[in-house]
């Protein structure tokens, strides 16, 4: 498949970048999974989404998409329906099953147009099913966009999840505690998001350097434990509510424990 852009190469290298420890984020961006075992559509689609504005991420298989699922928590997943290991249809009822990801909107890829192919697609959860290979990339964005809309037009709590007095707001952007705000590093924010969207699980540290921080950060693993730190001093007397997991990382505290501790 060509790149449409000609003055684009469709295979671009990704940028290394470091996040100052001291950084602050504007808004967070859309945050985009692209599961496509093709490599020149996945390239093209990345900086056809890049170019546009999103935060992407890139899975090849199905077991992969799950596993950056769960840990980047993304906002749009696009989906191929062949995949190896999983199938984008299991991938599709897995993320549709999984409370974290039950809400993601996820937009099916594949080469099979009939509509008993697309009747499969939507029957496991899909919000749209485009066919390759994709004739217009700027009308594919459009109907990206026409889905965000609709989606932020509607009531969705989704962006907005609270726990033991912490409130983790993507949408605006903000962290509140008992219904104060604190200012927050974007990499502050996002390893709380991380951590409160799926409390009592443990996450190691490289998992948080991914999930929080992006896979094209170039920080050492312990950076983490430099941002756990600034987090929890903001964080006051609800700072017991991230613990430490010994010779792992880090979870937020379950709602017993948590309760438990007030």
């Amino acid at each position: 498949m060509e790149c449409l852009n000609a003055d684009h190469p469709c295979r671009l290298q990704q940028a290394e970048r470091v996040i100052p420890l001291g950084s602050t984020g504007d808004m967070a961006k859309t945050k985009v999974l692209i599961v496509e075992d093709y490599r020149p559509l996945a390239e093209t689609l990345e900086y056809q989404l890049t170019r546009a504005g999103y935060e992407v991420f890139r899975a090849t298989d199905g077991a992969d998409a799950l596993n950056q699922a769960r840990l980047k928590l993304p906002d749009v997943v696009f989906l191929d329906v062949n995949l190896p290991v999983l199938s984008g249809v299991e991938v599709c009822k897995q993320l549709r099953a999984a409370p974290e990801t039950r809400d993601t909107l996820i937009l099916m890829l594949s080469a099979l147009g009939e509509e008993s192919d697309q009747v499969i697609g939507f029957a496991v959860g899909a919000d749209d099913y485009v066919v390759k290979p994709v004739e217009s990339y700027a009308v594919l964005l459009q109907r990206l966009k026409a889905h965000l809309r609709r989606r932020e037009q509607a009531v969705d709590t989704g962006d907005c999840v609270t726990a033991a007095g912490v409130s983790v707001d993507r949408r605006r952007h903000r962290v509140e505690i008992d219904g104060q705000v604190i200012q927050v590093t974007k990499s502050e924010f996002r390893l709380l998001e991380t951590l409160i969207r799926q409390p009592g699980r443990a996450f190691d540290r490289s998992e948080l350097v991914d999930a929080a921080l992006g896979e094209d950060t170039i920080v050492l693993e312990r950076t983490i434990d430099v941002h756990i730190r600034s987090l929890r001093k903001k964080m006051g007397d609800r700072a017991d509510l991230i613990e430490t997991v010994r010779g792992i990382g880090y979870r937020f505290a379950e709602p017993a424990s948590a309760s438990d501790s007030r």
